[in-house]
């Protein structure tokens, strides 16, 4: 099945150049190109797209566009592909709803790689950036307990699929559960970690179980 995504960025050469490196491989199709959060806004109401990949720095602001996007329920997953580290621009990228924060360093072929997982709502962020990411989450919260230790065998079993990358049709078939009861737990899952969404829970569970591993 070919994927479908839209791209906003204002940098014309760049764009034409990720435009012809995604549909490489025939499979993806970008449905719709744009340079402003506007752009990104109507065209992923017109095209309904899997993925819309945004840049944060384009005029009206990748994360406004995210976000709009988000509560639209518009495109089926957002993901910001940028040069940016900042600590600021993550934090507000992933509460606005992304599904994967992507540096513009990366190869043709990784992208392509992350489009695929992210197109299935398996959440990534840059593993550089995952760290300090977790390191800034944990300084907003008041201290207590690991969080971690209060999940069922269920739950830490299903946080570490999600640690991998799963999705939760994965999840749900290598638990002989239903996909509805994956999703339940995951929202327990979320609520214990004092996590936004899947890619704060995976970088959580790398962290916490990365001696283990």
């Amino acid at each position: 099945m070919t994927l479908r995504v839209i791209l906003a960025d204002d940098h014309p050469i760049f764009r034409d150049g990720l435009v012809a490196s995604i549909e490489e491989t025939g499979e993806f199709e970008v449905v719709g190109v744009g340079e402003t959060a506007e752009d990104a806004i109507r065209l992923a109401k017109e095209m309904q797209p899997d993925v819309a990949l945004l840049d944060l720095s384009m005029p009206g602001g990748g994360i406004q566009a995210a976000r709009a996007i988000r509560a639209a329920g518009t495109a089926a997953q957002v993901a910001m592909l940028t040069v940016s580290e900042d600590d600021s621009d993550v934090m507000a990228a992933l509460n606005a709803g992304v599904t994967g924060y992507v540096l513009k360093g990366v190869s043709a072929e990784e992208l392509r790689r992350v489009l695929k997982r992210i197109a299935k709502g398996e959440a990534h962020i840059t593993p550089s950036l995952a760290a300090q990411v977790l390191k800034l989450m944990q300084a907003a919260k008041v201290a207590e307990p690991n969080p971690i230790d209060t999940l069922s065998k269920r739950e830490e079993d299903i946080l570490r699929r999600v640690a991998k990358g799963m999705s939760n049709r994965e999840i749900a078939e290598g638990l002989s559960l239903q996909e509805k009861t994956v999703k339940h737990y995951m929202t327990e899952i979320l609520s214990k970690l004092h996590a936004r969404n899947r890619v704060e829970a995976a970088i959580i569970a790398h962290e916490a179980w990365r001696d283990q591993d």
